[in-house]
């Protein structure tokens, strides 16, 4: 008899013991239909479990009974990715404009980008702390990855740069970045020597940091390659190589006035060997093929009426008028230079896919950069990458994977599975099939946090 009732009792002790056990989660997505980009496939009726802002576990369906959760989003079928990356942004223009530049963060998040590389300005110490009040969610916006001030000769470009004329001064930059806590080092070139540039590369090599940015045209692109250069912002750079009169023109220090002759003695075989030594040496480019398009064209469109105006401070606006006055100027010299480079451009990106080369999506939004809107402009990049010539595939790889690649966190972010930073875009189309389907978003997860498209609406009437 008692074995009798110890045997009927088990199934319910089984049962108690498990509804005791089920698991917590901070969020459970389900019903999803999840893209994996590097396979391009899509995995049906799939359930995501988020807590503390990582990916607990993925699997197909779902048992409600199993657990208990905060949030329970029914994903309807609709489409599941990572987050977008833009891997190229400005915050500038001075402590003026601290605030502007501030605003603009909720544009990112809007526009489906979780995560942007910040490229260097002169309000680095506003944006490290925006950086750490976003890891902790006290303020809404993007992941920040920041350069930090640029590197530059004594004569810099751009205000905030470090002046470095010296292997002395670029070990005591490197010093200054390395304590500010940089994610990696930004060179530009508004009078950096050749010699300086190899310098850092050099330097930076050594403490395991990552280069990228502007090369002086005065300096060999190879040979930066061989010294352990990691990447080259725009187009500019690698084209170089890619003329067997490169090497003439330098001599002439022609300085930017190189770039036509450049593209005109452009040559496709020799273009084929750079960029395969490019790939070996796991060179990234990040082209900005819409910023080339939309600042060639910056005199005969008319841009008063963009919507996106409305979230844009006047301080900003005020400097975009730089870029429309060397326009004129170069439309009074009869340069066709900014006309070219966007076509040579486009006509790199193919071939340089087929070699290996890996590319980032970035936009170059931010001040100065003329009618370059944060969010809408990276997927304008997009669709640049993929008219000239990626599939939509590539094209959404550029940003959601090479971005984590660059910066060696792809074991973090790149993908929806079990330990990834749960940084998501719930799509109402699938952009495998059409790019313009990333505009179709219906929530965006930043770390855990849900922004509906109702929460995603107010962040943007509150900045109009």
């Amino acid at each position: 008899m008692n074995k009798l009732i110890c045997f009927l009792l088990l199934p319910i002790t089984l049962s108690s013991c498990k509804n005791k056990e089920s698991k917590a989660y901070d969020l459970v997505i389900y019903n999803a239909q999840i893209i994996d980009v590097e396979n391009e496939s899509i995995s049906e009726d799939q359930s995501i479990f988020i807590s503390d802002g990582k990916i607990v576990e993925v699997r197909k369906g779902i048992d409600k009974e199993e657990f208990v959760v905060d949030r329970l989003i029914d994903a309807d079928g609709k489409f599941v990715m990572p987050g977008l990356w833009d891997n190229h942004v400005h915050f500038r223009g001075g402590d003026t404009l601290i605030g502007e530049n501030k605003d603009l963060l909720p544009l990112f998040l809007a526009y489906g980008i979780t995560t942007i590389r910040d490229a260097g300005g002169d309000i680095t110490p506003s944006v490290m702390e925006w950086k750490d009040q976003i890891a902790k969610a006290e303020l809404d916006g993007p992941r920040i990855f920041s350069s930090g001030p640029k590197l530059d000769g004594d004569k810099p470009a751009w205000p905030g740069s470090i002046k470095v004329t010296s292997k002395a001064e670029i070990v005591a930059a490197l010093d200054s970045l390395e304590k500010l806590e940089v994610d990696y080092v930004k060179t530009y070139d508004g009078n950096l020597s050749a010699e300086n540039y190899y310098k850092i590369i050099e330097e930076a090599e050594k403490r395991g940091l990552k280069v990228t940015g502007h090369m002086p045209m005065s300096a060999d692109f190879m040979k930066a390659v061989s010294l352990g250069l990691d990447g080259a912002e725009h187009m500019y750079y690698p084209l170089k190589p890619c003329s067997p009169v490169a090497d003439s023109l330098t001599e002439l220090d022609l300085g930017y006035g190189m770039i036509e002759p450049l593209i005109d003695t452009y040559d496709p075989e020799l273009a084929e060997e750079v960029f395969a030594k490019m790939s070996e040496e796991n060179v990234y480019v990040t082209p900005t093929l819409y910023i080339g398009k939309t600042l060639s064209e910056i005199l005969e469109v008319d841009h008063r009426q963009d919507s996106l105006l409305n979230y844009i401070g006047p301080g900003i606006q005020k400097t975009y008028q730089g870029r429309i006055e060397g326009a004129k100027r170069a439309k009074a010299s009869g340069s066709k230079m900014r006309e070219k480079m966007e076509e040579i451009s486009a006509q790199m990106i193919e071939p340089m896919q087929n070699a290996g080369v890996k590319l980032l999506a970035g936009s170059d939004c931010g001040a100065f950069n003329s009618y370059v809107y944060p969010g809408e402009s990276l997927h304008g990049e997009l669709n640049a990458l993929s008219k000239a010539g990626l599939s939509n595939a590539q094209v959404i790889k550029t940003s959601i994977i090479n971005g984590p690649q660059f910066l060696e966190l792809e074991n973090e972010y790149g993908s929806i599975t079990s330990g990834k930073v749960a940084d998501i875009l719930i799509l109402d189309k699938n952009p495998l099939e059409d790019i313009d389907n990333l505009k179709k978003i219906n929530s965006v997860i930043k770390s855990g946090e849900v922004y509906d498209r109702e929460r995603l609406n107010n962040m943007l009437e509150n900045l109009r």
